[in-house]
């Protein structure tokens, strides 16, 4: 039997619920490599997470199907792999590759359907961070071109005294993410200028977008001071400047179809209210002092005042079926908690949210949106929500008329809490108030459900006992 009779491709896997493509982020071995069983081989974004993929086979790669960039389908071929001269099936892995095998096994945490890692433990693995070494510059980058930030750690930054480099040495760019790499190669930025602003001065996206406005506002700076410019260019980019375009790919594209189709299909409603939250923060305190080690926060007490609405008004708590023309109401509550991260907006569920006690509700909430951010979360994870909790007051604005979460038929949104002027007992005094924001699907219920179930939110905010009459 020859070489290419023996030959196994490996066709890309069921990646998770609804997923039929992804694409190749980096090839983590190429052609001539040798391969060992489960170690990982290529990089892939879904629309839901970046996934490291370990082939089953083990041999030496013959070809590599598809380059970065490109999207392959759900069972088409991925890798090629050739079993090693004299070699068969199960034979182990040749000496000298352990090494290899650990640093290139390290993942992203994601466990894929139908693929085991093979090994005990809890499958969660972080990935390593790689160096990605910009090329030395020319000459010394200006000042301005350098994206600082206040929440970088102290260890990012360039070390002093003999140890450290020489002035106007390249410096080694930290970065985990190739969605990063990318988005600067595309940008244009040049990684070794930028500092980051993640766990030991890890660049992130962010990090990314600030050095290229820098370096655009320096730009129009320099622009402004030439005495003799006409007046008319001030403040436009230099001659030869181009546009910054960005594939609406991966997580980006899912956002933008998801909320497309929820504008096309879903006739949605906002009504809103502004609440004295006074009460409610004076519980938290309360509560957290009594058991400092499990703290709860603003946000668990306000998913558990949802759950209490749901129960009251289950209408809610539903989705519409357009193929069937009916409304399908949900036996319990899987809670969407949107959540910003650097790959974009992101949705984790906790299901069945219902069955949680409160400090249960605070711990999940912490370790789920951890997770999200850290780009941890399994797929399965980002989908089947039947109601979402979105708090846009963490970015310093009092509300909101968001989009609701196709197909979930109604989002609770809660703006910043600040202190403002409000009458109690009919006298003026200040109060730590916020708004809420109900948005619904008008097809599921009418503007009485609605508001009865954003005035019993309210409610149980200004008076938090009547939360525990209804628990």
């Amino acid at each position: 039997m020859t070489t290419v009779e023996r030959t196994q491709v490996f066709l890309l896997p069921d990646l998770g619920e609804g997923l039929s493509e992804a694409e190749i982020v980096e090839w983590r071995v190429a052609v001539g490599d040798v391969v060992t069983v489960d170690q990982s081989v290529v990089e892939v974004e879904t629309a839901k997470a970046v996934v490291d993929v370990p082939c089953p086979y083990a041999g030496r790669v013959v070809a590599l199907h598809g380059a970065a960039g490109e999207v392959r389908p759900v069972g088409q071929p991925l890798i090629t792999i050739a079993p090693l001269d004299g070699a068969g099936p199960d034979d182990q892995e040749p000496a000298g590759h352990a090494t290899y095998r650990e640093e290139e096994r390290a993942g992203s945490g994601n466990v894929l359907i139908g693929y085991g890692t093979g090994h005990g433990g809890s499958g969660r693995r972080r990935r390593r961070p790689r160096l990605a070494v910009a090329p030395e510059p020319t000459a010394a980058p200006p000042a301005s071109a350098v994206a600082t930030s206040p929440a970088a750690p102290t260890s990012a930054a360039a070390p002093s005294g003999p140890a450290g480099p020489a002035a106007g040495s390249p410096r080694a760019a930290l970065v985990i993410s190739p969605i990063v790499r990318r988005l600067a190669r595309e940008s244009g930025v040049d990684l070794a200028t930028v500092r980051g602003s993640g766990p030991g001065g890890v660049i992130r996206r962010a990090d990314v977008a600030v050095a290229l406005a820098e370096a655009s506002t320096d730009a129009t700076a320099r622009l402004a001071a030439v005495p003799d410019a006409p007046a008319a260019h001030v403040g436009l980019p230099p001659a030869g400047e181009q546009d910054v375009v960005i594939p609406l790919t991966g997580i980006r594209k899912v956002i933008a179809d998801k909320l497309s189709r929820s504008r096309r299909e879903i006739p949605e409603v906002t009504i809103w209210v502004d609440v004295d939250a006074t009460a409610l923060l004076a519980t938290r305190a309360a509560i957290n002092a009594a058991t400092p080690d499990a703290p709860v926060s603003i946000l668990a007490l306000l998913a558990r005042i949802c759950l209490s609405g749901l129960r009251r008004y289950p209408q809610l708590n539903a989705h519409v079926d357009t193929e069937a023309q009916r409304i399908v109401q949900s036996a319990g509550v899987h809670l969407g908690i949107a959540a910003q991260t650097d790959r974009g907006l992101l949705v984790p569920v906790l299901r069945d949210a219902q069955r949680l006690t409160t400090r249960e509700l605070a711990a999940e909430l912490a370790a789920t949106t951890a997770a999200a951010r850290a780009g941890t979360l399994p797929p399965a994870r980002l989908t089947g929500g039947t109601f979402t909790l979105n708090n846009y007051g963490v970015f310093g604005v009092d509300g909101s008329t968001p989009i609701i979460n196709h197909p979930e038929a109604a989002l609770l949104g809660v703006g910043r809490i600040v202190d403002k002027p409000w009458v109690v007992d009919g006298q003026l005094a200040v109060r730590k108030v916020t708004q809420l924001s109900l948005t619904f699907d008008h097809r599921v219920c009418d503007g009485g459900v609605a508001g009865g179930f954003l005035r019993h939110v309210a409610d149980c905010v200004e008076q938090p006992a009547l939360l525990v009459a209804n628990v």
